[in-house]
């Protein structure tokens, strides 16, 4: 790991008045120097639009901090801080105003002894992407040798294959593929981060971890809320595109992926494409068969999802999306991963449920009585790992009870688990590309969830199918029933 000295940068934020900066990126910073992982050599330029002096901007920050920083506010500490924040008023849709913004950045490289290395932050809508890019090469801003220039992008990158390779070209045109972080900040989070220690760190899990002693993989990730205020947004993604392409298929990559030989980011990244490339593809009847979306619609009062603001009255959105995937390899050739998310469910969670299949030629045969073990690895808001196994109950009788073994990992006292982006920044700073998407696995992704997208043109829904505050449609039980299944909740 590299020592904090060698990390200087200038971090520059398009979209440094948006919500994301104000929630998430400025107190990730903060709580970098809270950790004392903050390099003394570092400034933060905010590019917006508004007009704002850097005072006016720092107290609107000190605000975001206090609100939502995972550490109470230290005066001594943002004092440390408040000095290397700048704001920046320009237009990032004009190429012109980038001549301006040039000699900007270097007075900032100059006072804060960064070196000219620099990280682009695009917290910006999607469109602008491609733009920002274009403009910072045509300017001659990320041109600077003997340092280093990283863009990170947040999701979604592109809405579908095609455009998502119109957008990866113009942007590793100019910062090269190692040089582009594609941010998904659920990779970030600490029971993701802990899965390759599961499985790779304990003899116990390693060996079973296949087609031999899995019986199905579950994969859930569940919201108690609405699209709110991102109706927009989320009427030109819904849950396939905003969801599956990348959290989900992200943590099933890391579920399904072979021992790499080591732990270089590369190394660790080939294995994840290769679970992805794996993936079965579904022909339109298989879609039908093994895909279900739905859409919440009223309950109570609760608002269904086309009264929602910005959101046409006869959106065929899907909100929720549960399928049966498989991954067509040796090591798991026949075990169903089951994936759903959806919004407007009973309760926030997201976890994965390695269920073990019952022992064959086994001693004890009351099904009542014995049931399959069972992994649950809880990744929010719970993080932490349960176990389920067989024991006898205590007394004369010989019968036999499920016990639990179960880790959680923020529930200790003093136990305060760093934010996603706290961890995913720092990973930028030192060039560590492990937690971030490649391209290739991007592309991969697009290919499988486009394959469902446009079996669905055919299909047109009947939505809303599912209460707010219900499990989702109907079909989605029916999807786990037909195979003896059912969706474990643990």
């Amino acid at each position: 790991m590299k020592p904090i000295e060698d990390l200087s940068c200038t971090m520059v934020v398009f979209g440094g008045t948006g919500d994301l900066t104000h929630r998430k990126l400025i107190p990730a910073i903060y709580n970098l120097e809270v950790e004392g992982l903050l390099p003394k050599n570092f400034a933060v330029v905010a590019i917006g639009r508004r007009d704002l002096t850097d005072e006016d901007y720092r107290n609107k920050k000190y605000e975001g901090i206090k609100d939502f920083s995972r550490f109470k506010l230290d005066e001594a500490i943002w004092n440390k801080v408040k000095d290397r924040i700048y704001y920046k008023k320009l237009d990032f849709t004009n190429a012109e105003a980038y001549n301006e913004l040039a000699p900007y950045l270097k007075g900032i490289d100059t006072k804060h002894n960064t070196g000219g290395n620099r990280i682009y932050y695009l917290a910006v809508a999607p469109e602008f992407f491609g733009n920002i890019v274009e403009n910072l090469d045509r300017a001659g801003i990320n041109h600077i040798k003997n340092t280093w220039q990283r863009v990170v992008i947040e999701k979604p990158f592109g809405r579908n294959l095609e455009s998502a390779e119109e957008l990866n070209t113009k942007i590793v045109n100019v910062f090269k593929e190692e040089n582009t972080y594609r941010i998904d900040h659920y990779l970030g989070k600490e029971m993701l981060q802990n899965i390759m220690v599961i499985r790779f760190a304990n003899m116990l899990f390693e060996p079973l971890w296949n087609n031999r002693y899995i019986d199905n993989v579950q994969i859930t990730s569940c919201e108690t809320v609405g699209v709110g205020s991102r109706g927009g947004y989320y009427e030109k993604s819904g849950a396939m595109r905003d969801m599956i392409q990348s959290h989900m298929l992200q943590l099933l990559s890391l579920i399904a992926m072979d021992k790499p030989s080591n732990l270089d980011p590369n190394t660790i990244r080939d294995e994840k494409v290769k679970v992805i490339n794996a993936l079965k593809e579904l022909s339109e009847e298989e879609v039908k068969e093994n895909v279900v979306r739905g859409q919440y619609g009223a309950n109570n009062n609760e608002k269904g999802y086309r009264e929602e603001e910005r959101v046409a009255k006869d959106s065929e959105t899907e909100t929720y999306v549960a399928l049966k995937a498989e991954v067509e390899n040796a090591r798991w050739a026949g075990v169903p991963f089951y994936i759903r998310t959806g919004k407007k469910m009973p309760k926030k969670s997201t976890e994965v449920i390695i269920q073990f299949k019952l022992e064959e030629d086994r001693l004890y045969f009351n099904e009542d009585e014995l049931l399959p073990n069972t992994l649950v690895i809880r990744v929010q808001p719970m993080e932490g790992v349960f176990l389920q196994f067989n024991a006898k109950e205590p007394g004369t009788r010989k019968k036999i009870a499920p016990v639990h073994m179960d880790f959680c990992q923020n529930c200790q006292v003093g136990i305060n688990s760093p934010e996603a982006y706290e961890r995913l920044l720092y990973d930028v700073m030192r060039g560590d590309a492990t937690l971030f998407a490649r391209w290739d696995e991007v592309s991969a992704s697009w290919k499988y969830v486009d394959g469902i997208i446009e079996a669905w043109k055919n299909d047109r829904p009947q939505f809303p199918n599912y209460k707010s505050g219900t499990w989702g449609p109907k079909e989605a039980l029916d999807l786990l029933d037909e195979e003896d299944r059912k969706w474990l909740e643990v």
